[in-house]
């Protein structure tokens, strides 16, 4: 009789422990290409947390913007400091839920490897240049199926795939790991914003509206606790993955009012002109002069044409790569003359 493994043992030990509900290791419906060896001591959920981890597109995070475009200050969220958050608010949900959190971690690690730089207003950039909508949750999926490893991509499972399309958006995970990371993903962003707000000194904890605290919390921890434990209380009292109805509608009306107050207040946004035309100058530029682009990005444009592969090459820099590209294309460089 052949030894378990330590893989083997773990994906045992799913079946025994986890809810019936989550996803187990051992009944994934596999990798966009099959063939790949199993690990010794890995799940597949794990070895696709190590490679979203491990990959270029994850390191760029940390240069992306999250809200305040280009913040003077070390504190400020980035994409990356944001991914880390929902990871650890969506673990959490999923260990009270008896969830699989490799897979709910692997998905919050993904789901927004496909963001522009210069966060919603680089997306709005490229879908006007585009002449269509361009979601960061496809380009997401784009990035782990096809743009990562020069083109082999990470070759994922599907339920890790999935949820990373299906963070935001009309289409839905099928698993509960996939649900949860759209939960944790709003939790994280509203409540984190808030805090950069009120460090950049457009908000006050008082000017929240005071129903809103009242039943949310009075503070950036407090909503957080709030939040996460009405999200488990009420998943495991309905079986479906949510919050109470007035906690929803409450949450979704503190949304609301980060629209008005922050994502769309001038102060906060006064640099997204200047961004939008950083990214569409860029991409009328590499239009025009394929040749510019990156060596390793040329042969896509065989099968992928012109206008997909410029956008991809956009959508993947960071904001500082961004500035500095545009600088060196339009920008006068200084020469000395003696």
């Amino acid at each position: 009789m052949e030894e378990e493994t330590i893989r083997q043992g773990l994906e045992r030990e799913e079946l025994e422990r986890l809810a019936p509900t989550a996803a187990k290791a051992c009944e994934t419906k596999g990798r966009l290409r099959p063939g790949t060896k199993e690990s010794a001591v890995r799940t597949c959920y794990q070895r696709d947390n190590d490679r979203i981890l491990h990959c270029k597109a994850f390191r760029r995070l940390m240069h992306k913007t999250q809200v305040f475009l280009k913040p003077e200050g070390d504190h400020y969220r980035t994409r990356m400091t944001h991914t880390l958050e929902v990871a650890r608010i969506a673990r959490t949900a999923a260990r009270g839920l008896r969830l699989n959190e490799d897979l709910t971690e692997a998905i919050a690690m993904g789901h927004d490897l496909g963001h522009t730089p210069f966060g919603h207003a680089g997306e709005r950039a490229l879908s006007e240049v585009l002449g269509k909508p361009f979601h960061h949750n496809e380009q997401s999926l784009r990035v782990v199926d096809l743009l990562e490893k020069d083109g082999d991509g990470l070759n994922l499972t599907y339920e890790t795939r999935m949820g990373i399309l299906g963070h935001t958006g009309p289409r839905i995970p099928e698993t509960q790991e996939g649900q949860i990371v759209r939960f944790a993903d709003r939790i994280a962003y509203i409540n984190h914003d808030i805090d950069d707000a009120i460090r950049a000194g457009i908000l006050t904890e008082a000017d929240i509206p005071r129903h809103l605290r009242a039943v949310l919390g009075h503070s950036h921890k407090g909503r957080i606790n709030f939040l996460v434990e009405n999200l488990i209380c009420t998943t495991s009292d309905t079986g479906l993955v949510g919050l109470e109805p007035p906690v929803a509608d409450a949450m979704n009306e503190l949304r609301s009012f980060m629209f008005e107050r922050v994502y769309c207040n001038p102060v906060a946004k006064s640099q997204e002109d200047k961004a939008r035309a950083i990214l569409q100058q860029l991409y009328h530029y590499y239009m025009a002069h394929p040749d510019r682009l990156p060596e390793h990005f040329r042969p896509q444009m065989d099968f992928d044409g012109m206008e997909r592969t410029v956008c991809d090459y956009i959508a993947g820099m960071t904001d500082k790569y961004a500035i500095d590209q545009f600088s060196e294309l339009f920008i006068p460089q200084g020469w000395q003359v003696r």
